[in-house]
């Protein structure tokens, strides 16, 4: 089983740039993307079942905002949109797709990067959204969380770590916060599960030269339930080309949908 997530940045924009001729020749089973930014008016055929897939969506009440997608091979046994937060559904943020006892979910937290009021909504997100993985690791459903999670949890998952200690994606509470998700609620990392190394990023700022030095952070995941986290195989950081600020990650699993 091939699962691969990406922050599109807008789907309309990064299917300009060729990423659904690319997604097309990956072969993946699943793809979850995030920051859709677009209404189920403005999608083609193309964008809601592109040739071999089937398209599910959760969109943003807000026009250009949010919203998230999963394009899967097989059809989905069921497909669940939200996760039971008054605020946070409203903002097209958790989309779940069921393949048996496995829930692969795309998943898209909020930023707090652009003031006090984002970061206080963000971290409200985190106050919900915790007791909610809580039900899901006891439901004894396997499950993938693939997504955004904006939050680069160690100091290896961002190059500037000493610079960022007070900036949103990077604070000492939110860190803490996806500790909890690992330590007490047992989800796996799963790409470091796979790889140890530094200089692992899966976002760029768009200002000055941060692409082109590496200047980045990763703060996509696939996190996962231990079982099936245990059968992750390979994972690639795809960066040969560009489809939005974010690099899409896939990672391999020995794995049957069912």
């Amino acid at each position: 089983m091939k699962l691969l997530t990406l922050n599109v940045n807008g789907i309309r924009s990064a299917a300009r740039k060729g990423f659904f001729r690319w997604l097309a020749a990956q072969r993946a089973d699943v793809a979850c993307l995030q920051e859709i930014k677009a209404q189920d008016a403005d999608l083609d055929d193309g964008l809601r079942a592109p040739k071999g897939l089937h398209g599910h969506f959760s969109h943003a009440r807000k026009k250009g905002y949010a919203g998230v997608a999963i394009y899967s091979r097989a059809r989905p046994d069921a497909v669940i949109e939200g996760f039971g937060s008054r605020e946070f559904d409203a903002e097209g943020r958790y989309l779940e797709a069921r393949f048996g006892r496995l829930s692969v979910i795309s998943l898209y937290l909020p930023s707090g990067s652009a003031g006090p009021q984002r970061q206080a909504s963000k971290f409200r997100f985190l106050d919900e959204f915790l007791p909610y993985l809580a039900r899901l690791k006891r439901s004894g459903r396997e499950a993938i969380l693939c997504g955004d999670w904006n939050i680069a949890h160690r100091e290896i998952d961002l190059r500037n770590w000493r610079a960022n200690q007070k900036n949103s994606g990077f604070l000492p509470e939110e860190r803490a916060w996806l500790t909890r998700v690992f330590d007490e609620l047992g989800y796996v990392d799963v790409f470091r599960r796979l790889n140890v190394k530094p200089e692992q990023y899966t976002w760029w700022s768009n200002r000055g030269q941060a692409w082109a030095k590496n200047v980045g952070w990763r703060i996509d995941y696939q996190i996962a339930t231990p079982e099936v986290a245990g059968s992750a195989r390979r994972e690639v950081i795809y960066k040969r080309r560009r489809f939005s600020d974010h690099a899409p990650l896939t990672i391999d699993y020995d794995w049957k949908l069912a």
